[in-house]
């Protein structure tokens, strides 16, 4: 469903946080100062004084129980006579601020206080059990704090960018279907979301059942929003969650429950709101494990929890692709073409990138060599790439390399944009229900990288460079509709999803359609949906690897004959052979991290190198210059930095 009915926006509010105290039972209090009986040992034991005992009520406890036992001594004091008042009978002992009652403990009080004239104060409460002097001297806790300054006024906030979200009920639901929960999402995006609902179709009606009773497991400070876990019946699972703007239990026949059959695994996938009170977040739900082959399906709903849900309560399922293929809603080849020609994105490259993308076959037949582990001569690729061995991992037994000719390998080097194009990947993921296009790109060199120390920007000597180097962004689109949902960004060992509502479109030249825009950083090629400099690294000091990103030249994927479907393994594409080349796409660059660091960055303090080095080592070190077959994500999903 991509329709719903507002339910509730919600925004939370946040104040600072505060560590929270247990305070003390307060039998008796006096304006100046607190001195057991004289007779303290027998006071305990007897339980009497001759002096009046003032009481007031100021009780924070630990439990309620407690906090009701400690309310019924009191009022056995108060009703006692002034003069003689009768031990209550509800405390017997209390040890510092828990009350225990019944049997003593090496740390357990009985306190018999009056009010006493300052001028009198020679000791103050001693404890029974057996009774110890203490000190006179003032105590920092006998002084309550004031702040200097009244708290600031805290605004409502919460989500995303601080701007709350917006809870939504799918509607309307077309007839025979069944709402599984609710659609949450921030307020920093325009509205744009799925949510599926379900019917049975299976003649047995035992697919679907509705929730035996409902767990309350958040409401907002206000009262306005309220959130309801489904509770499912033996043998089901809840989905989703329901939200109300009232306290009243959602009816059985809001949502329905999933035979576990026909349900997966879950996790949280993207925080949507959270607020200090009582611990709550808010979070969409994905498939645990994702990939190729597996059969989770995200339903569009989320989870909520908080400090008051249940143990285990808040454990939800998505749903399973159950049927016996479940690429069977997945496009065909032509679909996958018309896919490209709509979606395929404006790659801008950085007005100062030395090193542009080419077409695999351009590299090889400007002199790209095949290299053997213990044969020092190379060879040059076959025209129909027949030399290159297929299969056996990436274990160094054989690589590419650039022309041996130093002016054909600094041409080389530089690629050909004039003739580059993109080779995609057609996969299904979340269980068929969408479809993975992996757009990957090819550049003869990927160039040294570059930190940024506060105001300074150094080169990082070889640090970074390697020949052959291989980048992707993915589109991931509607299984059912062709739509557009969101798209990847590879940015070295990881990368980032975006939502389409949020990417930048840029229309074609032609009038027609508008396609998103990536950033290739400069030299190392990460991608980004947004242009600028993105320090990886520790923003707070400055200390960190560059990602400089610009509108320079563009390579149009878009664009006839800038595309070509290498893959598809669900409709038995024939791969050329480069594909299965699985060794490097380059020699293994070797170096000493500190050593290169230490002879571009003489200037740097001991520590700012060292920081530098193990920044260079999580975020540089990564899979090495193989080619596409040989990334986590060809039969997984994409990897997200975190």
């Amino acid at each position: 469903m991509n329709r719903f009915e507002q339910a509730l926006s919600l925004t939370t509010t946040q104040p600072p946080a505060r560590r929270r105290w247990p305070r003390r039972l307060v039998v008796a209090r006096f304006p100046d100062f607190l001195q057991s009986n004289d007779n303290s040992e027998e006071a305990c034991d007897a339980g009497t004084s001759d002096d009046p005992i003032h009481v007031v009520r100021d009780i924070s406890m630990l439990s309620r129980e407690v906090e009701e036992d400690a309310l019924k001594a009191l009022d056995a004091v108060e009703s006692s006579s002034p003069n003689k008042p009768r031990r209550p009978s509800a405390i017997e002992h209390w040890e510092g601020a828990r009350v225990v009652a019944g049997k003593p403990t090496q740390a357990t009080y009985c306190l018999i206080l009056r009010p006493v004239d300052l001028a009198g104060v020679k000791r103050r409460s001693m404890p029974c059990f057996p009774c110890i002097p203490m000190g006179t001297a003032a105590l920092p806790i006998e002084k309550q704090f004031v702040p200097p300054a009244a708290p600031p006024s805290w605004p409502a906030a919460g989500g995303q960018d601080g701007v709350g979200a917006t809870f939504f009920k799918p509607s309307p639901v077309p007839a025979g279907f069944s709402v599984l929960g609710h659609y949450a999402q921030p307020n920093n995006r325009p509205l744009f979301g799925h949510v599926l609902v379900a019917r049975d179709t299976s003649g047995t009606g035992t697919l679907l059942a509705a929730p035996v009773d409902y767990i309350l497991v958040w409401s907002s400070p206000d009262g306005a929003g309220h959130f309801w876990l489904p509770k499912a019946p033996e043998g089901y699972w809840a989905v989703g969650m329901v939200v109300t703007a009232t306290s009243d239990k959602p009816s059985p026949d809001e949502v329905r429950c999933v035979r576990t059959d026909f349900t997966d695994g879950c996790e949280t996938e993207e925080s949507v709101l959270s607020s200090h009170k009582d611990a709550f977040s808010a979070s969409t739900l994905r498939p645990a494990v994702r990939g190729i082959d597996a059969r989770g399906v995200r339903v569009g709903t989320f989870v909520a929890q908080s400090s008051r849900t249940p143990s285990g309560a808040a454990i939800m399922a998505c749903l399973k692709n159950d049927a016996a293929s479940h690429t069977s809603s997945m496009p065909d080849l032509a679909q996958v073409n018309s896919l490209l020609a709509a979606y395929a994105p404006h790659v801008y490259l950085h007005p100062n990138e030395a090193y542009l993308p080419s077409t695999v076959t351009w590299f090889f037949e400007n002199g790209a060599l095949l290299y053997q582990k213990g044969n020092q001569t190379p060879t040059p690729v076959a025209a129909d790439r027949s030399n290159l061995p297929r299969g056996g991992g990436n274990d160094g037994s054989y690589w590419l390399d650039l022309p041996v000719d130093s002016n054909q390998r600094e041409r080389v080097k530089k690629g050909d944009l004039a003739s580059a194009k993109v080779y995609v990947q057609a996969k299904p993921m979340l269980g068929g229900t969408v479809t993975d296009l992996a757009v990957w790109i090819f550049y003869p060199l990927n160039g040294a990288a570059r930190a940024k120390i506060g105001f300074f920007t150094i080169p990082l000597g070889q640090i970074g460079e390697h020949i052959g180097d291989w980048e992707h962004v993915t589109l991931r689109v509607s299984s059912f509709s062709g739509e557009l949902l969101r798209m990847y960004f590879s940015q070295h060992s990881a990368g980032t999803w975006v939502e389409a509502s949020q990417l930048e479109y840029l229309v074609d030249g032609d009038g027609g359609n508008s396609r998103p825009v990536a950033y290739a950083s400069q030299n190392g090629h990460a991608m980004y949906p947004k242009a600028g400099l993105v320090l990886q690294g520790d923003g707070t000091l400055g200390v960190g690897i560059r990602n400089d990103t610009a509108k320079g030249s563009r390579l149009d994927a878009g664009a006839a004959g800038r595309s070509e479907v290498v893959s598809a393994e669900y409709l038995g594409v024939a791969e050329p052979a480069w594909l299965g080349f699985e060794r490097g796409w380059g020699p293994r660059e070797e170096y000493d991290i500190g050593r290169e660091i230490n002879s571009v960055a003489r200037f740097l303090p001991r520590s700012l190198k060292e920081r530098l080095e193990k920044l260079v080592e999580k975020v540089l070190v990564g899979e090495g210059p193989t080619g596409p077959k040989m990334h986590g994500n060809w039969r997984n999903d994409e990897k997200e930095a975190h």
